[in-house]
């Protein structure tokens, strides 16, 4: 018997295992899975997704979920609709469906819903996060999402971290604490902790909170943004987490069009690394494995964007504007495949 490891983007198999694997050959039984090499951060090669959203000016909410593709430079098609039309939820990304957490319908809203990636499908409410809560941020690991933070109304702010499993359609269960309670962070994930970057309690933090995926544990600070904002997004590739975009004051009378870069190898401080192509806050986020993308956004007073930009991990670049939404639109949360 020998051990050989090939890759298997081209065979018919779960997304899952088909980056790179580890296979035993046996001339009777063929090939066997021994294990995978495939990426443990729930990255996209295919599509990047952008769901909910809304304006505050008049006040409309909406139900729909977008597609972009990130093999090609595009804009989106609208592929189907969450359970109800919500602003400001979380987003989440397994291996086969897109998740969609919290908002505010209204009112503030407790629901999950899961979309399929295989199908232009709507969604289905599937599970609960344990308080209800728009504002949060999503993170991703292989086997759960978690929704961070938030705001509950009033003058309640959350510090929970939710988690609930991809494998089953349950609800979610807090696992740990954020090091403060806030809402409109940004976050990030690599491929054994969570990261939530920046937020407001009211008050505007530049903290980047950690918290680790193979346990039920409290976040801890582990730097801090270049500037201090809130209503950025976040993206991640395989060794950096990035914050773009957001508003250092508030009301968000100066949003920025700041990219900043915090590796997940040691602890340590953002550096501001690239733009956007708009100053922005409120955005969706997604990543691929080759670049990071910013849809939509809002600039004060009352300015509403359907801009997907673009930016890659390899070099520090600017972002480069390469479609748009199916809708302007704030507050939408993403997902990739």
């Amino acid at each position: 018997m020998t051990l050989r490891r090939l890759n298997l983007s081209s065979l018919e198999l779960p997304v899952e295992l088909r980056t790179n694997a580890i296979l035993t050959y046996n001339t009777v039984t063929g090939w066997s899975w021994v294990s995978s090499f495939a990426n443990s951060t729930p990255q996209g090669s295919n599509f990047g997704y952008t769901s909910g959203g809304g304006t505050t000016i008049p006040g409309t909410s909406y139900d729909t979920v977008d597609r972009f593709p990130f093999t090609s430079d595009s804009g989106a098609t609208d592929v189907g609709n969450l359970t109800t039309s919500r602003n400001a939820p979380a987003g989440q990304s397994s291996y086969t469906h897109g998740y969609t957490s919290g908002g505010f319908a209204p009112p503030v809203v407790n629901a999950v819903d899961k979309f399929p990636f295989s199908t232009n499908s709507n969604a289905t409410d599937v599970g609960d996060l344990t308080v209800s809560r728009d504002s949060a941020v999503g993170q991703s690991s292989t086997v759960s999402g978690y929704t961070s933070g938030g705001y509950q109304g009033g003058a309640t702010y959350s510090n929970v971290i939710d988690k609930f499993p991809f494998s089953s359609d349950s609800n979610a269960t807090d696992v740990g604490d954020l090091t403060v309670s806030r809402r409109n962070s940004a976050g990030q994930n690599s491929t054994t902790f969570g990261y939530t970057s920046g937020g407001d309690t009211p008050t505007y933090s530049n903290v980047i909170d950690r918290f680790p995926f193979a346990s039920n544990a409290n976040a801890t600070d582990v730097g801090d943004l270049s500037q201090i904002r809130s209503e950025a997004t976040g993206q991640s590739s395989t060794t950096f987490g990035y914050t773009s975009g957001g508003s250092p004051s508030s009301p968000s009378l100066n949003s920025v069009n700041t990219i900043d870069r915090f590796p997940f190898s040691a602890t340590g401080n953002a550096t501001d690394v690239a733009d956007l192509s708009q100053s922005r806050s409120r955005s969706a986020s997604q990543s691929s494995t080759t670049s990071g993308y910013t849809s939509g956004g809002f600039f004060w007073p009352a300015s509403y964007y359907s801009t997907i930009d673009k930016f890659p991990f390899a070099t520090n670049t600017n972002a480069t504007n390469i479609g748009s939404l199916t809708q302007s639109r704030a507050k939408p949360a993403g997902q990739q495949y």
